[in-house]
């Protein structure tokens, strides 16, 4: 076997093994991304709206959890768009 033969059997093992790798089933390293990246996306939008309802309670005279219960379903319902969005890109 000459020394082109050798270089062109090799290269060929390397392209099917790179081959084999792209259709490789996700690991649980890119379960723990994607599963991380779509409960921040969830998770921000609820904390920060109830965060700036809180802050909208305190500008109101008197005891109120109005601002900060809407601040939190507007994040609930934020949060799911961000996920069902980043989600549908992915698939």
């Amino acid at each position: 076997m000459t020394d082109r033969e050798k270089l062109i059997e090799d290269t060929g093992k390397d392209i099917r093994r790179l081959e084999e790798q792209e259709k490789a089933p996700a690991t649980w390293a890119g379960i723990a991304v994607y599963g991380g990246t779509v409960g921040l996306l969830f998770v921000v939008p609820i904390v920060a709206g109830a965060y700036l309802g809180r802050w909208l309670d305190t500008l109101v005279a008197g005891y109120s959890v109005r601002w900060t219960v809407s601040c939190i379903v507007l994040g609930i319902a934020l949060g799911a768009y961000n996920a069902y969005r980043f989600m549908k890109e992915r698939i």
